[in-house]
């Protein structure tokens, strides 16, 4: 990869990590000088959905800014495809509404009794379509320079709730629990169709891909979620979310979940217990201290404990060594970046006794 000379290490690096069998570092720093000359982009469109899906612009957005950043360690420059969170929502009925820092999705189901069965195709499908154009230019600009993730599809409940809206689908949990089982199948065959469609546009030789998370893996590569675990308690998530999530897991070959929020920390015990699943990340909420705090040193110990390798984000360059110093350096994945090249490569040199 020419923007990341040393890929073929921190591509190693990032396997061992999977097999929580090492230390894996995403640490980046704004470049003093950009390492190619990329043209400055046009100013932003005015329109919220065309600052999302103009492909042409959104690539030349992101070129210009990857080119002037520098990637240590295992993080690797790529563009980012998504298109809000919960791209596969749309390719199945919901409809996206643009804003211009995140997209929110309107439902689609209203009558869960008339709806008939969840079905994706490609053909005619418009939200595919804006996606695959994203993907596709981002491909063909990106020349072996950098990587092209793809879409945060998200799946499971949370595209459900996405198709019916939170409020709505609490209510099925419990008045048609078969229905919702049923469709939870449909969102992963979904899911799995449209990944590949998808992954095929920027597999790279290893069979692997990027995905957001600034995670990589030689093969089928994702990040998986429950946001909608927040509102149900830990028999509901074992009935309703595991099943499809195990199944989502055994299909990939290297897995990531986002744990988001102290609601959801309570499942960490079911989720350890799919033995699939590769890799847990924390995100905490809004309000509480960032992912290198040491607040959450004893949850990392627990996902490690639980057989899971784990991901750290939002941590702060100085929290870095006291954050492996207290939960090892097996298994465990940093995100954090530094102010300068100069900053960046002290840290380097701190973590180096720990590989």
């Amino acid at each position: 990869m020419k923007w990341k000379p040393d890929w073929p290490e921190a591509r190693a690096n990032l396997v061992r990590w999977w097999r929580r069998k090492g230390l894996a570092l995403a640490l980046t720093a704004p470049r003093a000088a950009p390492v190619d000359p990329v043209p400055e982009p046009p100013p932003e469109p005015a329109d919220a959905e065309a600052l999302w899906t103009d492909a042409a612009w959104r690539v030349a957005r992101g070129e210009f800014d990857i080119a002037r950043r520098r990637y240590y360690a295992e993080a690797f420059p790529y563009f980012g495809a998504q298109i809000g969170p919960g791209s596969l929502g749309t390719f199945l009925g919901a409809r996206p509404h643009f804003d211009r820092v995140t997209v929110w999705y309107e439902p689609c189901i209203a009558d869960p009794d008339a709806s008939g069965p969840i079905r994706f195709s490609p053909d005619g499908n418009r939200w595919y379509d804006v996606h695959a154009a994203l993907v596709d230019e981002a491909a063909r600009r990106a020349r072996g320079r950098y990587l092209v993730s793809l879409p945060d599809l998200i799946e499971n409940i949370d595209t459900l709730a996405a198709m019916r809206g939170n409020a709505a689908l609490l209510t099925d949990l419990i008045d048609r629990p078969a229905w919702v089982h049923a469709r939870l199948e449909e969102i992963n065959q979904a899911f799995f169709a449209a990944f590949d469609l998808l992954a095929a546009k920027v597999r790279d030789p290893d069979g692997g891909n990027a995905f957001i998370f600034d995670i990589w893996g030689p093969g089928r590569t994702a990040k998986v979620q429950c946001d909608f675990s927040c509102m149900i308690s830990p028999r509901m998530f074992r009935e309703f979310v595991v099943p499809p999530l195990e199944r989502q897991c055994n299909w990939l070959d290297f897995s990531l979940y986002h744990l988001d929020g102290t609601q959801a920390m309570h499942h960490l015990d079911a989720l350890c217990e799919i033995e699939s699943l590769d890799a847990i990340e924390w995100t905490p909420q809004a309000g509480r201290p960032g992912g290198g705090s040491p607040v959450w040193y004893d949850f990392y110990r627990a996902i490690r404990k639980g057989g899971k390798a784990v991901q750290a984000v939002g941590v702060a360059p100085d929290e870095v060594v006291p954050l492996i110093d207290a939960v090892g350096p097996e298994g465990l994945f940093i995100m954090t970046s530094a102010p300068d090249e100069a900053a960046a490569e002290r840290l380097v040199e701190q973590v180096e006794p720990y590989r």
